[in-house]
C-alpha cells in the first residue's frame, strides 16, 4: 500500500476552514502490476508529454499538473490539456488497484482528545493500517506499505508508531493479525523524487477522494472540479468490492 497525505495535519491550524481537514490515501496494487504494467505506462506517459528522461525523471504530482508549473507547462496548450487527461484518465480506470481514503475533521479531534491530542496524521495512518490489514486478511495475503517522507522528525515518528502497531496491535486489530499480514515491521519511507509509481499515483486520487468524501458530508463547500469529479467516477467504479479491488472512504 502506497500512502499520500491531503491536508495539513497540524492541529494548529484547525481553526482555519482551509485547513480543517486532514486525510491519507492508501493504494493497495500488486508489485507484479506496478513492474509490468503501470510503471511502464506512468514512464510512457511522461515521456509523450513531459519530455521525462531516466536521468532526471518527471515526477507527477497533482498541484504542479493543476497550475501547469514547470515540467507541465506543456499542459497550458488546451489540445495538449485534454490528450493528457483523457491519457491519464484511461490509466487510472484500466489499472488494478485498490483505494482506502480516511478523512479527519481536526476541530472535532481536537475536541475529543483535549487531555492528549493524538496527531492527526498518527491517528489516520492507525486507521488506514487497520483497513489495509482487514483486506490483507480476507485475501489471505501478505503486503507491505510505503509513505512519502515528511521530514526526519515527522517520518522518525511515523516509523516508531508503525512498530508500535505492528507489535502491539489496536483495538480492532490484534498485533498477530498485523504481524501476520504485514510482511515488515519497518515501513518504507521514500522522498517524492524516488520516482516511485505508486505514490505518484497515489497523489494524483489523493485530493479528489478527499474532496468526495467531504462532499458527501456537505462539507466541502463547492462542486467538485470537473477532472476530479471524473476522478471520482472511476474511483466509485471500484467500489464494487469484487475479490481484487477495494474501495473504503472513512469520515473520522
Amino acid at each position: 500500500m502506497y500512502v499520500d497525505e491531503t491536508g495539513n495535519s497540524n492541529l494548529r491550524n484547525s481553526d482555519n476552514p482551509n485547513q480543517r481537514f486532514f486525510s491519507l490515501t492508501g493504494v493497495i496494487v500488486s508489485l507484479t502490476h506496478v513492474r509490468d504494467k503501470m510503471h511502464p505506462e506512468i514512464e510512457a506517459l511522461k515521456r509523450l508529454y513531459f519530455a521525462s528522461h531516466p536521468d532526471e525523471p518527471v515526477i507527477l504530482h497533482r498541484k504542479e499538473l493543476v497550475n501547469q508549473r514547470t515540467p507541465f507547462q506543456a499542459l497550458k496548450e488546451p489540445r495538449v490539456r485534454e490528450a493528457f487527461d483523457r491519457d491519464l484518465l484511461t490509466h487510472l480506470r484500466e489499472w488494478e488497484y485498490g483505494v482506502v481514503t480516511v478523512c479527519i475533521d481536526k476541530n472535532a479531534h481536537a475536541e475529543t482528545y483535549r487531555a492528549a491530542r493524538i496527531d492527526p496524521y498518527l491517528h489516520c495512518m492507525g486507521v488506514l493500517l487497520e483497513e489495509f490489514a482487514f483486506w490483507l486478511i480476507r485475501r489471505n495475503a501478505v503486503g507491505d506499505v510505503m509513505a512519502e517522507a515528511r521530514g526526519n522528525k515527522e517520518d522518525k515518528r511515523l516509523t516508531k508508531e508503525f512498530r508500535d502497531l505492528w507489535e502491539n496491535g489496536t483495538q480492532s486489530v490484534e498485533p498477530r493479525e498485523f504481524q501476520r499480514s504485514l510482511t515488515s515491521r519497518e515501513l518504507k519511507v521514500k522522498l517524492k523524487t524516488a520516482n516511485i509509481t505508486g505514490l505518484q499515483l497515489a497523489d494524483l486520487i489523493a485530493h479528489p477522494s478527499r474532496n468526495e468524501i467531504l462532499y458527501e458530508q456537505g462539507l466541502l463547500g463547492r462542486e467538485l472540479a470537473p477532472f476530479a469529479r471524473k476522478v471520482v467516477e472511476i474511483l466509485a467504479d471500484k467500489y464494487d468490492r469484487n475479490e481484487d479491488r477495494l474501495y473504503v472512504k472513512k469520515f473520522i
